[in-house]
């Protein structure tokens, strides 16, 4: 399970730390792709495969679209000695992530978004979202 956030710097390579406990639990390789908002997701080879297997049980416009969104700009990345992974360009881009970052453990992916739209992002959910939530959870 991925719980937390943290900040980090990507440099002009690309590249970025993920938290050692992370790391760990991703294991030797994962995989990067689109995230479900604007934003780079990271996960496991197991729960990846687990995605692809969800999006080959859709009705085949749905699947094609996910695919088309998460499958094919997926990357397989493995962390070099320092703990980095280069971030495909492209989806750097798509992502619109450059300088600062923000990597959020969200169960069972991770989430790197531009540090200034997550916080962007967590205030809005905040103003739309809590009471709401609470309400759903019974808190």
């Amino acid at each position: 399970m991925f719980l937390g956030t943290s900040d980090h710097n990507l440099d002009s390579k690309g590249r970025v730390i993920l938290p050692t406990k992370f790391r760990e639990e991703l294991g030797e390789s994962f995989y990067i792709t689109m995230g479900f908002n604007r934003c780079a997701q990271v996960m496991s080879v197991e729960q990846f495969d687990r995605l692809r297997e969800q999006i080959r049980q859709l009705p085949a416009d749905k699947a094609l679209s996910l695919q088309y969104l998460l499958i094919s700009p997926a990357t397989q990345v493995t962390p070099n000695s320092q703990g980095r992974i280069i971030i495909p360009q492209k989806l750097r881009e798509d992502a619109g992530l450059s300088g600062e970052v923000t990597i959020v453990g969200m169960d069972t992916r991770i989430e790197i978004w531009d540090k200034a739209a997550f916080a962007a992002f967590m205030e809005q959910q905040k103003q739309a979202s809590m009471k709401e939530a609470l309400e759903l959870l019974r808190l």
